[in-house]
């Protein structure tokens, strides 16, 4: 099992949010999370990453077996986890060539023999398939971006550094057409047994190119149903009352 989580509750400041969230994610295996607003999505994707406004108060994630509660973020990316962010911020002074190097040199532990000329080659290559003009290796990193660029990046960071699980927090918010299947391309690039991914959306559309093997709804708070991709066509047409209805939310 990659990841296991069991019973987890979490809050921020005196707000409680995660009210026992149970999933199980196997290696090569893609999820989508949905459910409405302030449901809990977001809270999870930065509570799986360590993010340290977050207070876990009961429950357990084991990622490769080994429980993480107390490994720091950077721990975690270590250990084959990522998280594209629903609002990736701008770093000014930091070109994306020398995050992206410095940051691949570290999750490949290539610390004595990086080679930069095949790193630049990946790297321009991976551009070409992001749709990405190769300018953009010498900007800040973000700072000036569109909404669809910045989640390109994202992306693009996750072909680099090919994580075991990659947490997309709601990464096809805000695309294009053209955008999302690009975006989309990029995931389905890693997919296979070594990789695995939780896909938070609100959407159909992204879904449609990544056809998840498991779609999992949540409510305030935990997951209260879990399907197969048909679920996500039901939600379409239906919404989200009636799953209210029948699991007593």
């Amino acid at each position: 099992m990659l990841l296991q989580i069991e019973d987890l509750h979490a809050r921020i400041e005196t707000k409680e949010i995660l009210r026992g969230v149970n999933l199980r994610i196997q290696l090569g295996e893609i999820h989508a999370l949905m459910g409405p607003n302030g449901s809990g999505k977001s809270t999870l994707a930065n509570v799986l990453m360590g993010h340290p406004s977050y207070t876990v108060t009961s429950g357990r994630i084991l990622f490769d077996g080994k429980d993480i509660l107390e490994t720091d973020p950077e721990d975690r990316a270590a250990l084959g986890m990522f998280l594209a962010f629903q609002y990736p911020v701008e770093v000014p002074g930091v070109t994306v060539g020398k995050f992206l190097k410095r940051s691949t040199e570290i999750l490949r532990a290539e610390k004595g023999s990086f080679n930069v000329t095949r790193f630049i080659e990946e790297v321009r290559s991976l551009m070409d398939t992001m749709g990405m003009d190769r300018s953009f290796i010498n900007r800040y990193l973000n700072e000036g971006f569109s909404g669809g660029e910045k989640k390109r990046m994202e992306i693009l960071q996750m072909l680099l550094f090919r994580p075991k699980l990659a947490i997309l927090d709601e990464t096809d918010s805000g695309l294009d057409i053209d955008a999302l299947r690009i975006v989309a391309q990029g995931v389905n690039r890693l997919r296979g047994d070594r990789f695995s991914s939780l896909i938070i959306t609100h959407y159909q559309r992204i879904l449609e190119y990544l056809k998840p093997d498991k779609v999992h709804i949540m409510m305030d708070g935990r997951i209260v149903l879990s399907g197969g991709a048909e679920l996500v066509g039901e939600l379409e047409t239906r919404g989200y009352d009636w799953i209210r209805e029948e699991v007593q939310v």
